[in-house]
């Protein structure tokens, strides 16, 4: 009787472990290529403008507990804060981005990754200038720095303005 106890039980979790095991392989949370199309974007960094001149300074961390991308941008003068969290949504398979800053301001982006550039669009805005969208690009460069612009687009795709024009470099330890 205890030998069959013993096989039982060894029977059972033995096929509870190896159905978790198989799982857990399978299924790795944030473990696929899309979600780490961003992380050349990730790292501690100084922002300079087109000119060389420090703008500001810019982190940007892996959550350790959610499959997102968190920014958490100072101004040199320190007077624009702001984060913002970054995050593929594989029910859509398109990354997001919600931006919030220390004067209120909210945008929401979407878009995708191609070409080694992370191209998110807001849905269009109206304003007394007219409609137009944000589109923000972050473009990976050659000699690891991180070119970020961000451009109010019309709705039949011609840039209006360019708003920020910011090229990353990575901070020395």
């Amino acid at each position: 009787m205890i030998r069959i106890i013993i096989f039982l039980l060894t029977f059972v979790f033995s096929f509870f472990f190896s159905n978790l095991k198989a799982q857990n392989s399978t299924t790795v949370p944030c473990n696929s290529k899309e979600y780490h199309q961003f992380d050349f974007w990730v790292g501690t960094w100084n922002v300079f403008d087109v000119n060389n001149k420090l703008i500001g300074q810019n982190t940007i961390i892996q959550m350790p507990n959610a499959c997102a991308i968190q920014e958490n941008w100072t101004s040199a003068n320190g007077n624009s804060l702001g984060t913002s969290y970054s995050y593929f949504d594989i029910s859509d398979q398109k990354w997001h981005q919600l931006w919030i800053d220390n004067k209120g301001y909210v945008l929401k982006t979407e878009g995708h990754f191609k070409n080694d550039k992370m191209i998110l669009n807001s849905e269009i805005v109206e304003s007394k200038k007219g409609k137009f969208y944000n589109r923000i690009t972050w473009i990976q460069n050659e000699d690891q720095t991180v070119t970020q612009i961000w451009e109010y687009v019309s709705p039949d795709h011609k840039v209006i303005k360019e708003a920020f024009k910011g090229i990353y470099k990575k901070k020395k330890s």
